[in-house]
């Protein structure tokens, strides 16, 4: 098969799954996300663009692994109860529901900040659900501002995100250093954030009325949730310690499982098998368009149009950032165009440029980012959020605190 053929098929497949993956059930394919998914990685196969051995190789276990880890430590907080006493709790000080949003993007904004995003998301998406369904409130605003919160608030240090963490080794860029420039560009995002969702949903929050339930609806199993937390401060621990995090979340998911004398099979059910599928084979599908070199190809085209003076560079980097991370993942991006940052005027603005893009690029679409995925597939039994659904509000809020926060960066510079 010569290497154009290879190409058109890559592009081929990689559209064709991404339109299936994007949008609700098709009639003529009646597929969900992960189905979608795993056809596209088959067809990759299928069809020579990668080898077996290759699509093995393309599944970033670290991701999968890290997931697993955390799904168990949540399932035995679910078996606890912990997230229906959560539940009855923030329903019981919230005063509004616009008050609501408004914690819940500061509370996921500010622990994405101090660990990973993904992780954030998978631990608070089953309260959001629980708290929505048990107030009788909303799913969708809620559901947006976590995933999208989860996203602006990682961009404020080195261990907020995968790509962040990359950039950190890649450039040597000390927190503190990074923290300074990209903290205020996390807070002036997530404010930005707040009011467009607080505008944009408005007539679905006004005539909205809390509703406290007065008996929790799940009886409290305190010895299982100190055993649980006490693991997962442990882990937290090891994150902050620098420890691997897929193998001490893991590790922390085995813990409980000797330890929480519970069935395991009562907490293996309650993992999210369909979401670690989808997962793996997104990563042979995008790593099928990526073996073409096309990306590389891409570069070579526009790299002319960067301009030459630091501003120029740096809204231009952006702009192309912003795009090849929803194009080819935002992780995959970095590792390719990390390698060019070199030949920029000023390097290390433009690392923190690129990892401001990359990371708010992942609210331009539902697919942007793992976090949003992860949110939407999390609630998929209470709600639905479609691919138009999440973009009438994902562009504005991309756009705007990109714009923003490229003012702040060559202000602070």
């Amino acid at each position: 098969m010569s290497a154009a053929t290879k190409e058109v098929l890559a592009l081929a497949v990689f559209c064709f799954t991404y339109l299936l993956i994007s949008g609700r059930r098709l009639k003529v394919l009646p597929l969900n996300r992960p189905a979608a998914a795993l056809l596209g990685a088959v067809l990759m196969v299928a069809f020579g663009v990668l080898t077996p051995e290759r699509a093995y190789r393309a599944v970033d276990y670290d991701t999968l692994v890290l997931l697993l880890g955390m799904m168990l430590i949540a399932a035995y907080l679910l078996l606890a109860g912990f997230f229906d006493w959560a539940a009855d709790w923030v329903l019981r000080v919230a005063k509004t529901p616009q008050s609501l949003l408004f914690y819940l993007i500061a509370i996921s904004g500010g622990l994405s900040a101090l660990l990973v995003n993904d992780t954030v998301c998978l631990m608070l998406t089953p309260l959001v659900v629980a708290v929505m369904v048990r107030g009788q409130l909303p799913l969708a605003p809620y559901l947006l501002a976590l995933a999208m919160s989860a996203n602006v608030g990682s961009v404020a240090t080195l261990v907020g995100n995968p790509q962040n963490m990359i950039i950190g080794q890649l450039s040597h860029i000390s927190f503190l250093r990074f923290s300074f420039s990209l903290v205020p560009v996390a807070l002036v995002g997530l404010a930005i954030q707040y009011a467009v969702l607080a505008i944009g949903f408005r007539k679905v929050l006004r005539p909205v009325v809390i509703r406290r339930p007065e008996v929790p609806a799940r009886k409290l199993d305190r010895r299982l949730l100190s055993l649980t937390l006490a693991v997962l401060s442990l882990v937290f621990v090891g994150f902050m310690a620098g420890l691997n995090l897929p193998w001490t979340a893991l590790a922390g998911g085995a813990l409980l499982m000797v330890l929480a004398r519970r069935d395991t099979h009562e907490v293996l059910k309650l993992v999210d098998w369909h979401l670690l599928v989808f997962f793996a084979a997104l990563f042979v599908v995008v790593a099928g368009l990526n073996g073409t070199g096309l990306p590389d190809q891409v570069y070579g085209t526009v790299s002319g149009v960067f301009g030459t003076s630091t501003g120029s560079q740096a809204w231009n980097l952006a702009w192309f950032s912003a795009l090849g991370s929803n194009l080819f993942s935002n992780v995959p991006f970095v590792l390719v165009a990390g390698k060019w940052i070199g030949n920029f005027a000023q390097p290390e603005l433009m690392w923190k440029v690129m990892a401001l893009a990359t990371t708010f690029a992942g609210n331009l679409t539902l697919l942007g980012s793992v976090a949003n995925v992860i949110v939407v597939e999390s609630a998929r039994g209470y709600a639905e959020v479609g691919f138009w659904d999440y973009a009438k509000f994902g562009i504005p809020v991309t756009i705007l605190t990109t714009m923003a926060g490229l003012v702040i960066l060559l202000m602070m510079n």
